[in-house]
């Protein structure tokens, strides 16, 4: 299980950073939102992988079994920051391709 996550993680990372590096304003906005997901995974992945033990500690319970509820709140609040700011990046987006007229970076074709 271990393993799954850390190639899923690091795939996301990957795949976010290479879209980070395209010329297109729209991958890189797709590469933002993968880097993301990355490193919400990475901090869920924090507070332990455990199957069907509580989110809190219960009298008589096992301290090392319980699952760590912080990490799954940081996720949750950044999922809905991610969301908006993924809208607001793509509103940007358009307005600058309609001043622009065209999605490239720095609003110039290469050659052109």
């Amino acid at each position: 299980m271990e393993i799954v996550l850390s190639l899923g993680i690091g795939l996301f990372a990957a795949s976010g950073v290479w879209l980070l590096l395209r010329p297109r304003t729209f991958q890189v906005v797709l590469g933002l939102s993968l880097l993301t997901y990355a490193v919400n995974l990475f901090i869920f992945a924090m507070g332990r992988l455990t199957v069907g033990a509580p989110p809190v500690l219960q009298a008589g319970a096992d301290a090392a079994r319980i699952a760590d509820p912080v990490p799954q709140a940081l996720v949750l609040t950044a999922l809905v920051i991610s969301f908006a700011l993924t809208a607001l990046f793509l509103v940007v987006l358009l307005a600058a391709r309609g001043i622009t007229g065209s999605d490239h970076v720095d609003g110039r074709e290469p050659g052109a």
